[in-house]
């Protein structure tokens, strides 16, 4: 399935550290974050072996550590009954983590701590949050900074070894280009279908009917609320994981045929069942239907400025409605981006962040959803968050006008899908020859 069309997809594997953003980067918008406490009975024996991978273990610490992580980010609520239902799925993701840094190792491929270091600061910078913060919002949830540090280390790793082995194999002909365009005019005027993509693969037919229920699962979970984008950034193994899952705008003729012929029949904002195709099991989210070549929001342009008064969550009722007072105030004033750092300073320990550009694509559900109807020069209603009373300015809003893709773009695209499909191929050879012992 095609990634996102209009994305320089050879970023596509810049590892996970935009996925925790997409779901840390405006948590601030989130009045209460339900986060994970942990259960008595997953206590017991969790220093136990969980699996063995060739000569290296996976605790049970270790694997009820990512567990909590997950559901924390992915939005799925923390039962026993959930943890249970998808704790296979994430030992094998585990799995796969160690047979990743162990190919990379024998390919004398490491990471550094400055490597990591970069990572997490990254990560902070992009949730807007400081890289205490992040701690602090994993500790909440009873998840060790190692957890998500061991997540993006194989990443790192992985995609450094990706791009050595296999990148300079790759080599997207002019004829491939001319070919993708023809047939992009040819359908100008045909149905197009806005649509979001998460593939599990599995290496044998008899593992194929526990993924396809652990395709179910996320199905369900994601029916009652779990954000389709955040569980795509944790169980795809798409290269569209990176975006959250979302390929944009595409024809039935760009999808693999038998989830062509469900999306033909969905109606828009549906979750599919799980799809079998010969890739693996897939699950789409589609979002939107047009005929011809049309706008697309998601590529829609913004300028953002996000507007902080701070306060403790635990901070005394009178300093919660002197807050209330001045945000009140300062909306009233109706201030542009120019006119805010000026304006805030009357307000004290209240910031205002630099504007930031971004893609609406790229932006966290709830905030797409908070600011899709507000013009230039409005804001957000504020919102109560753990940091205090926020809200966001829409300092420029540029819409997307449609119009087939560049060469570029379509150059990226057909790059990433191949790259995607040889590290995919590779990691199943890896799985096949390794010694695997689950307990």
């Amino acid at each position: 399935m095609t990634p996102n069309k209009f994305v320089h997809v050879r970023a596509a594997f810049a590892g996970r550290g935009s996925w925790l953003a997409g779901v840390l980067m405006l948590a601030w918008l989130i009045a209460t974050i339900p986060l994970s406490a942990s259960h008595a009975d997953i206590q017991e024996g969790q220093q136990g072996i969980a699996a063995i991978v060739n000569d290296e273990i996976i605790s049970t610490y270790d694997l009820m550590q990512r567990v909590k992580l997950v559901m924390v980010t992915s939005g799925i609520p923390d039962t026993p009954e959930n943890l249970e239902r998808i704790r296979p799925q994430i030992l094998r993701n585990l799995i796969d983590e160690r047979l990743k840094m162990q190919e990379a190792r024998r390919a004398n491929i490491s990471v550094t701590q400055d490597e990591v270091d970069a990572a997490f600061k990254q990560i902070a910078e992009r949730s807007n949050m400081t890289e205490a913060q992040v701690v602090e919002f994993l500790k909440r949830g009873g998840i060790e900074k190692q957890a998500l540090i061991g997540q993006v280390s194989a990443d790192i790793a992985w995609n450094r070894f990706v791009n050595q082995q296999f990148g300079g194999l790759i080599s997207v002909g002019e004829n491939e280009v001319d070919e993708v365009l023809r047939r992009m005019e040819e359908e100008s005027g045909s149905p197009q279908y806005m649509v979001s993509e998460i593939l599990l693969t599995y290496d044998t037919p008899e593992q194929q009917a526990e993924v396809t229920a652990g395709a179910q699962r996320l199905v369900d979970q994601m029916r009652q609320g779990a954000p389709f984008n955040n569980v795509a950034r944790q169980f795809s193994q798409s290269a569209s994981a990176a975006n959250g899952g979302d390929i944009g705008w595409v024809h039935a003729s760009e999808l693999p045929a038998p989830v062509a012929e469900v999306v033909k029949n969905m109606p828009i904002h549906t979750i599919s069942d799980p799809i079998p195709t010969t890739a693996g099991i897939y699950i789409v989210s589609l979002t939107g239907k047009q005929s011809g070549t049309g706008a697309d929001p998601m590529r829609d342009q913004y300028k953002l400025m996000q507007v902080i008064f701070p306060l403790s969550p635990d901070a005394p009722i009178d300093a919660v409605a002197l807050r209330a007072k001045q945000t009140k105030e300062f909306l009233a004033q109706k201030p542009t981006c120019d006119a805010v750092p000026e304006a805030i300073k009357k307000y004290e320990g209240a910031k205002a962040d630099a504007p930031k550009s971004v893609i609406a694509g790229q932006l966290d559900p709830r905030l797409m959803s908070a600011i899709s109807n507000l013009k230039t020069g409005e804001t957000t209603p504020p919102q109560r968050s753990e940091r205090g009373i926020e809200l966001v300015l829409v300092c420029e809003h540029i819409a997307d006008e449609g119009g087939l893709p560049t060469r570029d773009a379509i150059d990226n695209n057909l790059y990433s899908q191949q790259l995607s499909m040889m590290s995919r191929r590779h990691l199943r050879d890896l799985r096949r020859d390794a010694v695997i012992v689950i307990r």
